[in-house]
């Protein structure tokens, strides 16, 4: 199990703007591994009650809130991983447990039983929420990332654009899950992620891109079509 604990600030950008900011960041920091030429695939399942808890609570901008996923990165990846976030004030709390791809296909069928087979606590604390809620899969949300990260304060940065979902094909290792654009092709949501406090020189850098924070969530876009989720 990994834990992260971490404050969250989001912009939006254009298309152009992303392109002139991350080649600017992509001297001053380092790229993502996973990056390549232009970033990498995220894939996630969203799981929800049947009162749609977690989505009006992030609608509704409650101080303490989460939301619970499912990401993988390509379709034939063996493993996928169970993310729970919990909003706490200004700081988010990330905790993430990798789990089989067989086991990931037996929670997007509802059957979180699946879990107990870990030694995780987190685990079995998925499984107590999950079951207690009646947590079901919502929606698949797929959009393309380019990060850059700093070892110092696990300072990380990332584009996310060309953002799509469905409510209708829950399978998120369908090689073609027919997912549908939920936001503007142009438009970018730049993310800053950080411990305690930024370093000044990534700080100066993000204050010339000038723009007012944003509390857009991807969650909440790939619900766009049967929630009616202005944005």
């Amino acid at each position: 199990m990994n834990e992260v604990m971490r404050n969250e600030r989001k912009f939006l950008l254009s298309l152009e703007e992303f392109y002139r900011y991350s080649g600017y960041f992509s001297k001053i920091l380092m790229e993502d591994p996973h990056n390549g030429r232009d970033g990498y695939t995220v894939r996630s399942l969203y799981f929800d009650t049947p009162w749609e808890k977690d989505f009006y609570e992030k609608e509704d901008g409650l101080e303490v809130r989460r939301k619970i996923r499912l990401r993988i990165y390509h379709p034939q990846d063996p493993i996928a991983v169970l993310e729970m976030k919990q909003k706490q004030g200004a700081n988010q709390r990330k905790r993430s447990l990798k789990v089989s791809r067989e086991d990931a296909m037996e929670l997007i069928q509802g059957r979180y039983e699946a879990l107990l087979g870990y030694s995780e606590e987190f685990a079995l604390e998925c499984f107590s929420i999950m079951q207690m809620y009646a947590y079901r899969p919502k929606c698949v949300v797929e959009y393309r990332r380019k990060a850059f990260v700093a070892k110092e304060n696990r300072i990380r940065l990332t584009f996310d654009h060309h953002i799509a979902a469905s409510e209708t094909n829950l399978d998120m290792f369908a090689h073609n899950p027919g997912l549908n654009p939920v936001w503007d092709p142009y438009l970018v949501v730049f993310e800053v992620k950080y411990n305690g406090f930024l370093l000044s020189y990534i700080r100066d850098a993000i204050h010339r891109i000038q723009k007012s924070e944003t509390s857009v969530g991807k969650y909440c876009l790939g619900r766009s079509v049967s929630l009616h989720y202005l944005f």
